[in-house]
């Protein structure tokens, strides 16, 4: 098996694991706390955004080189980052 193909699988699967857990985080709040409360929109927006940022990543890094993959993460972390916040408390 081409060992570059199954670390993009491998890296693939740890980015849909990294955004389940995100989402989970706010249900553990509210579990321990009444601080945090998050309703279905709240879980369907921030589900939406983190999914959108990884398919976006998923098709713009498909057969480039390392350092512009490493890029185009950067910039769309840095986007779904901004429009978290903004969101989240509306610092803009």
């Amino acid at each position: 098996m081409d060992t570059a193909h199954s670390d993009r699988r491998r890296w693939r699967a740890r980015r849909w694991g990294a955004i389940g857990a995100l989402l989970l985080a706010p249900v553990l709040g509210m579990a321990v706390s009444d601080q945090v409360a998050w309703g279905p929109a709240d879980f369907l927006l921030a589900g939406l955004l983190l999914a959108g940022g990884n398919l976006l990543y998923e098709g713009l890094s498909r057969r480039r080189p390392t350092l512009q993959r490493r890029l185009i993460a950067g910039a769309i972390g840095l986007a779904v980052l901004v429009l978290w916040a903004q969101g989240a408390v509306g610092i803009l």
